[in-house]
């Protein structure tokens, strides 16, 4: 009787397969084996690599008057400019401060910063498991260049409001809503880019956690600011408020990631700027009422008007029903989703914003359905493009266009994703 089974390169490439898209026992290897490889990498990057002084100093300058008991915002001065981070990023950078002997020890600052790298990547892992991602995106999380650089070359404080957002992610996956809004809010009061998310943190926790836990929790995001506040707002109110969350802020052309192939004057212009904003509105509320609300079964006016006098839009049964469908996987998809829509239209890239934006493409190419190797090469073309220094019109068009299409993508391919399951089960049966 004839052999019966596959030659051994079929059964190789099937094993390959199987163990890449997580069919295998071996598949949840691959996580922490890749943890592994890049502490050994980021120990490699410390040790060949040398340090770069960006703000480091300049950070270290503003918590030494904060610690000489300096309460006035608009007094926080350093060599590179004012303090314009809200007081989160003050009592963070006190921590390292004591730490790293006033800031002078800059390779202890680098060992913290590459555990901070690995502890981040260990949340980003964890929760890409969590909404079931197959193990062959998983190497992209590690081979970004830039992004080691952020983290153990350069020492930015996006570092610690990334680590909040994973965090956050993390929590609501787990539907501890409270501590996901403690760590989200905690990152906010960081850097107040994680304000590009918070539409659809609002939406995460009103369908998964009900219409008035969401809104207990928003009253913590709110308060927890606030009391973080307290000591620089007894002293100049406004003056906190202007440094610590200035939306006004002069953008300069030079050192632009994403917009430099629309020429200076373009970029410096108020209709420039004011373009972005009413595309990133219209991007946002399209994705809002046509994808991450699809769970809950009603319009986007049928959801709206109740809540706006203060009622729940949902009863007590509807409310379980919907809460049922922010899985995992629907709730990292809708964050990340949101942070690559405000990337997208942000007035301003710099090279440390792809800390935000580095973890969030391969999964969302990935729930796009394009073929993996089209998912890699939309990869490599932005990690190409972001370690292009200075930025080109090249470069930034490619910037651009890898948002734009990672975007558009998600909004034709993922948008299953978003449909209540007795629809999404429906259309699956539809299909076969």
């Amino acid at each position: 009787m004839a052999d019966s089974k596959p030659p051994i390169h079929q059964q190789a490439i099937g094993f390959a397969l199987n163990v890449a898209n997580g069919r295998h026992f071996l598949s949840k290897l691959i996580p922490p084996a890749l943890l592994l490889a890049d502490a050994l990498l980021c120990a490699l990057v410390i040790w060949k690599i040398p340090y770069t002084e960006i703000d480091w100093t300049t950070y270290m300058q503003h918590i030494s008057l904060f610690v000489s008991g300096e309460r006035d915002y608009t007094k926080l001065d350093g060599s590179t400019g004012p303090l314009v981070y809200p007081a989160a990023h003050v009592y963070t950078y006190t921590g390292l401060y004591y730490l790293t002997d006033e800031g002078k020890d800059i390779f202890l600052a680098q060992q913290l910063f590459a555990g901070l790298y690995l502890v981040t990547l260990a949340a980003v892992m964890t929760c890409y498991w969590e909404a079931k991602a197959p193990p062959y995106i998983f190497p992209l999380l590690i081979l970004s260049k830039r992004l080691h650089s952020i983290f153990v070359l350069r020492c930015f404080n996006d570092c610690f409001a990334v680590l909040f957002l994973w965090l956050a992610i993390f929590c609501f996956q787990r539907r501890s809503w409270q501590l996901g809004a403690l760590f989200y809010t905690w990152g906010l009061g960081i850097k107040m880019t994680l304000l590009l998310v918070l539409p659809a943190v609002g939406i995460v926790l009103l369908l998964g956690s009900g219409f008035a836990t969401s809104l207990q929790m928003a009253a913590l995001i709110g308060l927890v600011q606030v009391l973080l506040g307290v000591p620089f707002l007894a002293n100049n109110p406004w003056g906190y408020l202007g440094r610590a969350f200035e939306f006004s802020r002069q953008f300069f052309f030079k050192w632009t990631v994403n917009w430099r192939f629309v020429g200076e004057e373009r970029f410096l212009s108020k209709e420039f700027s004011l373009t972005l904003l009413a595309l990133h509105v219209i991007v946002l509320v399209g994705f809002a009422a046509q994808r991450w609300l699809k769970p809950a079964r009603k319009s986007l006016l049928g959801l709206v008007t109740p809540i706006l006098s203060a009622r729940s839009p949902f009863s007590e049964k509807e409310q379980q029903a919907v809460a049922r469908d922010v899985t995992p996987q629907y709730i990292l998809t809708t964050i990340l989703s949101a942070n690559v829509i405000g990337l997208l239209f942000a007035r301003s890239l710099h090279y440390q914003f792809y800390s935000y934006l580095a973890w969030s493409t391969p999964f969302l190419l990935w729930r796009s359905g394009v073929h993996p190797v089209l998912q890699y090469i939309l990869w490599a073309a932005q990690e190409w493009a972001w370690n292009v220094f200075p930025s080109t019109p090249i470069s930034s068009g490619v910037v651009v266009g890898v948002l734009a299409t990672t975007v558009a993508l998600v909004w034709w391919g993922a948008r299953e994703e978003w449909e209540p399951r007795s629809s999404a089960s429906k259309a699956a049966s539809a299909k076969r």
